[in-house]
């Protein structure tokens, strides 16, 4: 039977483009124009420009096409999918549904497996996540992702299926912990993108990113994952590709923020609302996250770079 992809952006068409190795894949696309697009030009422009769709990769603008498949990738924004659930309960319940996004709702604090299983008790939940960019997913580079799934017997069905080529695929039970490394990665990208961007030097940069997975950590533990799941693909190695690179979009709004430049707001930048929604989570379990709590007020205008700078550093002293 063959995968379906559900959103058009860059990273579900990429993931469309390396399941086409193993059959036929269907891609949805909201927007009837784009599909249409898609098809009459062989490529998504708009998107992931340059990059050829395979013959056997179908794009389709009804949603009960693409619906037909018995797995189903949800690669839409964080914020955006439980309106998607929630308008297509018909379609989608009872389906295998693996979540290809990261990041904590804002009106929530839960992480997509968790927004899944609230809109659709019958769905059967899992999430793809970790070190990749949409680009080098479609040029066919090699790629390791962590597959989370708290069924292992499903878990080890979806590694074979959505295993391919350029695409390796580590399992875990831990969804907790594959959630909370892929959304809270996003937040220490901002951060030193943010660092990076002001001209305060790569051992900033070094130390932002060590601390910041010190947060994530204290998170993602006080929320019942496991360590080992932090340091992994879908922590650790998310966190280093992330705040690391141009091609982030979270690493590109801190660059901004640090270099007092205009950011596009029509681009998703997941990090900003799971930025937010983190603070208010850690504030009401009591944890101790000062970066987060910074990246908040840079996001919002509230500190400068510099005063967050020097917030940051007149911490008290601790051991590490």
């Amino acid at each position: 039977m063959s995968v379906s992809v559900l959103g058009a952006g860059a990273f579900g068409t990429a993931l469309a483009i390396s399941l086409a190795g193993n059959g036929p894949v269907n891609l949805w696309a909201r927007s009837k124009a784009h599909a249409d697009q898609m098809a009459q030009n062989g490529r998504n422009e708009a998107r992931l420009p340059g990059v050829d769709l395979p013959e056997n990769l179908s794009v389709t603008s009804d949603l009960n096409e693409a619906c037909q498949s018995g797995t189903i990738l949800l690669a839409v924004p964080m914020q955006k999918l439980r309106e998607l659930l929630l308008e297509n309960t018909n379609l989608l319940g009872g389906k295998t549904l693996v979540a290809c996004c990261k990041g904590i709702e804002l009106s929530t604090g839960l992480g997509p497996v968790a927004v899944i299983r609230e809109c659709l008790p019958d769905a059967y939940p899992a999430l793809l996540t970790g070190p990749s960019f949409a680009a080098d997913i479609a040029r066919g580079l090699p790629t390791a992702l962590t597959l989370a799934c708290e069924d292992p017997d499903l878990g080890e069905a979806l590694q074979k299926e959505l295993t391919t080529a350029n695409l390796r695929l580590y399992r875990t039970t831990d969804t907790v912990g594959a959630e909370l490394g892929g959304a809270l990665k996003n937040v220490i990208a901002i951060a030193c993108g943010a660092v990076v961007g002001a001209g305060l030097g790569e051992s900033a940069r070094a130390a932002l990113m060590t601390r910041g997975y010190a947060e994530m950590q204290r998170m993602a533990l006080a929320c019942g994952a496991r360590a080992e799941t932090l340091a992994g693909l879908s922590g650790f190695g998310d966190l280093t590709l992330t705040c690391s690179s141009d091609l982030s979009r979270n690493y590109q709004l801190g660059l901004a923020i640090g270099r007092g430049d205009s950011f596009d707001p029509s681009i998703t930048v997941e990090g900003a609302a799971t930025a937010r929604a983190t603070a208010e989570k850690a504030s009401g379990m009591g944890l101790d996250m000062p970066i987060t709590r910074t990246v908040v007020a840079l996001i919002n205008g509230d500190l400068t770079i510099q005063d967050a700078t020097a917030q940051l550093l007149s911490r008290p002293l601790k051991e590490e």
